[in-house]
């Protein structure tokens, strides 16, 4: 879904996936925050992202293009950062990604809850992006069949 806010286009995609057995439902999102955004657009992506956490499991992928904030001990450079932040720590979002795979910068890869976050393999690169590929696995509701002879 794309939408206009003052000058800038907000770019977001939700899908929302059922497992067969109807038990977890995961909304898997992708985001891009340009560098200049505004503060009202931030706080509309913001809103957006507290209905879904309040009712889903969620894997986010995202550019939120905050590079002072540190993941590893939670420390920020910018007040817009610190807000970012704070928004990841109320809705328990949980950064996988911890340092970019290279000099590249990193994306943000964040799950609501770890278990979702299955096998990871980081490497390659998808057009003329700067961004290496990631790839992984969500662990799903799986089923063991049992057959009766």
């Amino acid at each position: 879904m794309a939408f206009r806010v003052g000058d800038y286009m907000i770019e977001t995609l939700w899908v929302r996936m059922k497992w067969k057995t109807n038990k977890v439902n995961v909304v898997v999102g992708v985001y891009y925050q340009p560098h200049s955004q505004d503060d009202d657009s931030d706080e509309l992506f913001y809103k957006e992202l507290r209905d879904i956490c309040r009712s889903t499991a969620l894997v986010l992928m995202s550019d939120f293009n905050f590079p002072d904030i540190t993941w590893k001990s939670h420390t920020v450079d910018t007040k817009r950062s610190r807000k970012s932040l704070k928004h990841a720590k109320d809705y328990f979002l949980v950064q996988v990604l911890r340092e970019p795979p290279r000099k590249a910068a990193l994306l943000d890869l964040f799950v609501n809850r770890e278990v979702l976050m299955g096998k990871m393999v980081i490497g390659g690169c998808l057009g003329h992006s700067d961004h290496e590929v990631a790839e992984f696995q969500m662990a799903g509701d799986r089923r063991k069949t049992a057959r009766k002879l």
